[in-house]
């Protein structure tokens, strides 16, 4: 029967479908680069997502973020991007999670409830929990590397975290899985030696700030405030999708 996933099941056949549809997957971070992968997933039929972070979405957000709009300025990520699934597939099953995911958060979290974890938050600290409690249950999981300051989008590549290079995130996640015994670990990551962003403070959330009212981690608290487009994030998150997709449908293809 005709239905909006039937184009991909001309490619995937069946039984990879099903296999998706009966597939949940835990997206950590829903900004520029979860935003496209959540979008990607749901396009693709997964049936159960459930999707974290506890910011709300701002003015400038819109440069590169899919949920980003000027009627969804102010409102919670992950309720503009449950909408947006279910406008997409009403019958894949949500949870929202306004959730700031470190270790003082991580009981909230079953991950042997997941077919495929997804990595796409800043913070080294929250990053290598979700990895450690993923791989501890033999869980695949994905990790996106710095997207930020970057605008080469053809660099990106998927690489083990031990093969990576030239990106200082990807610097610091090599150091930190080695001393806790992470073997391997799936990344995107780029080549692409970061740029510094301009210091021009007429346009720099340092001292014009628009976080929406009652969000809990303003701009003006972090460290650093990395620049962006609106074409680097979106591929990064579109990679991590395929990998999800076809991972998740490897034994159905030849």
């Amino acid at each position: 029967m005709l239905n909006e996933f039937s184009r991909t099941q001309l490619l995937y056949g069946k039984e990879a479908m099903d296999k998706l549809a009966a597939s949940r997957v835990a997206v950590f971070g829903i900004g520029g680069v979860g935003g496209y992968t959540v979008e990607a997933l749901a396009r693709s039929g997964i049936g159960a997502l459930d999707i974290i972070d506890d910011d709300k979405v701002c003015l400038t957000n819109i440069n590169r973020q899919i949920i980003a709009t000027r009627k969804t300025i102010g409102k919670y990520k992950v309720d503009v991007a449950e909408e947006r699934i279910h406008d997409i597939n009403p019958e894949c099953k949500v949870r929202t999670y306004k959730t700031f995911y470190l270790p003082e958060t991580q009981d909230q979290f079953d991950f042997s409830e997941y077919d495929y974890v997804v990595d796409a938050i800043d913070t080294v600290t929250g990053k290598l929990t979700i990895i450690e409690n993923a791989k501890k249950l033999n869980v695949p999981v994905i990790s996106a590397m710095g997207a930020g300051n970057k605008t080469d989008p053809t660099r990106f590549e998927v690489a083990d975290i031990y093969d990576t290079s030239i990106c200082p995130l990807a610097k610091v996640m090599r150091h930190e899985c080695r001393k806790r015994g992470i073997d391997s670990l799936k990344v995107v990551y780029s080549q692409e030696k970061p740029i510094k962003p301009l210091e021009d403070m007429s346009i720099s959330c340092r001292q014009h700030c628009v976080c929406p009212p009652g969000t809990v981690r303003k701009c003006t608290e972090r460290r650093d405030i990395p620049g962006s487009t609106a074409f680097v994030p979106s591929v990064v998150g579109l990679i991590i999708a395929g990998e999800i997709i076809n991972d998740l449908t490897k034994e159905f293809r030849v």
